[in-house]
């Protein structure tokens, strides 16, 4: 028999189970993926896609010493341990923070017991490992609208306690208006039930400035299939309204349709800007959708 339950707001907070579940996976996370991806698209553009000489304070090379250049850019300490004149080259690089927007709204507090467990639980472990490992690979990352983008180790840490003091962000299920920089990207992790125009405004928003993003789409199995036979009453939990349906198995094959509508929508808005779409079902590991998003930051650095 098919259980379902919807999780209270003070249930959709990232508790001491998420935290740990996040550090616990991100530990477990092939970083030589992440990383080998990285080396094989960026090889020219460095660790923020921009990699080259310039007005950055980070050695980059030496490189022979060309006439007609300033004497005062000769490494004299280099070229001393050669017979020709060297000059220390330093990387410019562009700021590249990676933005996350992790819903918790009353919708991903469903749960059903063909999945692992709620959603909201499965988008804060989600989101908080792929934060980690992007942060151990030499990126800063951040929260929408709540903190700014670092590169702490504790990022993790920090990220829980942002969102646990948002208490404003139970009732929302659409990203905050930021603006981040053109080289940013955004990560959404939510399960995008809004209507298409709404989340079209919003992903055009946080485009707008040339950023790139991703959006992970969160699903329960029960979501998917509404396996469900007999008489049956839904029940909204955003706008707490029911509905009694009938015949469960002959409106299920309409509601799959629209479902499968909207998700053709959300995926249209994303090739729209140039983002990614990845669907994620809660009876899936949760390192499968990390592995994926990782790879597909990977593999934007390479083409900035």
């Amino acid at each position: 028999m098919i259980a379902t339950r919807v999780l209270e707001a003070t249930q959709r907070i990232p508790g001491r189970h998420e935290t740990e579940g996040a550090l616990s996976l991100a530990e477990r996370m092939p970083r030589l993926i992440l990383e080998s991806r990285r080396v094989s698209s960026t090889l020219a553009h460095g660790l923020h896609g921009r990699r080259r000489a310039g007005q950055g304070e980070s050695f980059w090379q030496f490189r022979p010493f060309v006439a007609g250049e300033a004497a005062a850019r000769v490494d004299w300490r280099r070229s001393a341990r050669d017979d020709r004149l060297y000059v220390r080259e330093r990387e410019w690089e562009a700021t590249h923070n990676i933005w996350f927007w992790i819903d918790r709204s009353a919708s991903m507090g469903f749960a059903s017991n063909l999945g692992q467990g709620p959603k909201v639980e499965r988008a804060l472990v989600l989101g908080l490992a792929v934060a980690d490992a992007l942060v151990d690979g030499g990126e800063r990352a951040g929260l929408l609208g709540l903190t700014r983008a670092t590169a702490s180790r504790r990022i993790v840490e920090t990220m829980a306690h942002a969102l646990v003091a948002d208490k404003a962000g139970l009732d929302q299920d659409t990203p905050p208006r930021a603006a981040p920089g053109r080289f940013d990207e955004a990560v959404l992790i939510s399960d995008f039930l809004s209507p298409l125009d709404t989340m079209r405004e919003a992903v055009g928003s946080i485009a707008g400035a040339g950023t790139r993003g991703h959006l992970v789409m969160v699903v329960d199995p029960v979501e998917e299939t509404f396996p469900f036979a007999g008489q049956a009453v839904l029940h909204d939990p955003e706008t707490r309204l029911s509905l009694d349906i009938g015949d469960a198995a002959s409106w299920g094959a309409a509601y799959r349709m629209r479902i499968a509508a909207h998700r053709e929508g959300l995926a249209d808005i994303a090739r729209v800007q140039g983002w990614t779409l990845t669907i994620h079902r809660t009876d899936r590991p949760a390192s499968e959708a990390a592995l994926r998003l990782l790879t597909l930051v990977a593999a934007a650095r390479g083409t900035g």
